[in-house]
């Protein structure tokens, strides 16, 4: 009998795939419309029970502090106990915390409930990718990745449209707006019905009669809509040993092993300079347009067409991560976002900012759509939820220390100083993984490691399963 890998990787794009997008993608949409609409439910509450800024930053914090720990822990259960049952949890904490969040009276309360909002969002962010890319074949992985990314737009777009058109015009609308994201739980029986478990997953656990049954199931379905099968490589037609399960500090040494150290130091250093990055651009952009005076400040037009401009940049990274593969386009969208961002602070008229905003999004989130498309690839199977998830968290420590950074180095260098300096942030980001990454583009998630470690992949066709194709 041919390998797992195998028979995934003869798998043509169809139904299946399409479904796991748009499941993938759901999950994705409610995580961006949580996190985004604290933005216009802050001020309203901050009214509502005359809060500090202290209190009101404490608050803001709070869904961040739990994307920080939901995503490192549900990389380390991910590998141990399997995706789809880390996924499915995360969901459930994610909404039955958001619901309650939604009818508290005091901000002490609201802000704890929040870190188990924040935490179930951002475990379920970070299995995601590493989950449903397991099921893709290599010919269409960057792409489906990069997609699925892209459904963050969705949900920012959904938040800003939701702030701006229920909170203002109804008595305890931010009320209604929290509990419309928590709406995700109606999708979980959805989900626990038609969502396997990876086969990749169960194969490394030596649970290959499962695997395979799986997999028949996908194949049965391939066939009825009449698809054919692709050829695949010769240097994964085999079988994958299984791995026993490690504890939670096994799996964090494995990752940085000596054949794995490079790898994690890279994927972690990217994931930082994109989250410092990109929170302390758009964290300080109000600001800048009130130092220039600009009624765009307060304009719905304006925050609308930067988060529209982050769909575009999703959708095309996508399509670079095909063409000219992950490495090239997360570093060339990197460097054209933080040139993006000097024009931005170093602009006079309201077009001039404008442009720059709408440039400095499409650049930053489209880097998104590189990382989450490289990130599953780069580790194991046995390690790749737990090389995600590290990765994930260790970014947020950035996106957590990146305003209050930005606070004290304004008043020395001014916006123009600020900007450039994450600028090269990001600049250290991009040539870190041109110089530490390894090339993932059409090759299969099990020839990669055989990359990395400095030997190139057979790649001779092979029929998967005889006259099955």
């Amino acid at each position: 009998m041919s390998s797992v890998a195998a028979r995934l990787e003869r798998l043509p794009f169809c139904g299946f795939h399409k479904r796991l997008l748009f499941m993938g993608g759901l999950g994705y949409t409610f995580d961006a419309m949580d996190s985004s609409s604290m933005a216009f439910v802050l001020p309203a509450i901050s009214k509502a029970w005359a809060l500090t800024s202290f209190q009101t930053g404490l608050i803001a914090s709070s869904t961040y502090t739990g994307f920080l720990f939901g995503a490192l822990l549900a990389g380390l259960c991910g590998d141990r106990f399997g995706r789809r049952f880390v996924m499915v949890t995360a969901l459930i904490i994610f909404c039955i915390a958001s619901l309650i969040s939604s009818q508290m009276d005091h901000w002490q309360t609201f802000y704890s409930v929040r870190i188990f909002a924040g935490f179930g969002a951002g475990a379920e962010s970070a299995i995601v990718a590493p989950f449903l890319s397991e099921f893709v074949a290599r010919k269409y992985r960057g792409a489906f990745t990069g997609a699925l990314a892209g459904f963050f737009a969705v949900g920012y777009v959904l938040s800003a449209a939701l702030g701006n058109l229920i909170i203002p015009h109804m008595e305890g609308g931010w009320r209604v707006v929290v509990v419309i994201t928590s709406l995700p739980i109606f999708i979980l029986l959805w989900w626990r019905r038609s969502l396997p478990e990876s086969p990749r997953w169960l194969e490394s656990r030596g649970r290959l009669v499962e695997a395979n049954a799986t997999l028949d199931r996908i194949e049965a379905q391939v066939r009825k809509e009449g698809k054919s099968f692709e050829p695949v490589p010769a240097s994964i037609a085999h079988s994958v040993t299984a791995q026993h399960a490690s504890s939670f500090f096994g799996n964090l040494g494995a990752i940085w092993s000596h054949k794995l150290r490079r790898t994690t130091a890279m994927s972690w250093a990217m994931w930082f300079a994109i989250a410092f990055s990109y929170y302390a651009f758009f964290t300080w952009i109000p600001s800048l347009l009130i130092q220039h005076g600009m009624t765009i400040t307060k304009s719905f037009g304006f925050s609308l067409l930067m988060y529209v401009a982050q769909i575009p940049g999703y959708l095309s990274a996508a399509y670079l991560n095909e063409r000219f593969g992950r490495q090239a386009t997360i570093a060339g969208y990197m460097v054209l976002g933080g040139l993006s961002a000097v024009g931005m602070a170093m602009s006079d008229s309201t077009w001039q900012i404008a442009v720059a905003g709408i440039c400095l999004s499409f650049f930053m989130n489209g880097t998104f759509g590189g990382v989450y498309a490289y990130t599953p690839e780069i580790f194991p199977t046995h390690l790749r939820a737990t090389g995600v998830g590290t990765s994930s968290s260790f970014g947020r420590i950035g996106a957590v220390i990146a305003p209050i950074m930005v606070g004290m180095i304004y008043p020395v260098l001014g916006f123009a100083g600020v900007f450039g300096i994450t600028t090269c942030v990001l600049l250290v980001g991009a040539l870190t993984v041109l110089i530490l990454g390894v090339p993932t583009r059409g090759l299969a998630l099990e020839d990669i490691s055989v990359a990395r470690e400095g030997s190139g992949p057979a790649d001779v066709p092979l029929n998967a399963r005889g006259s099955d194709a």
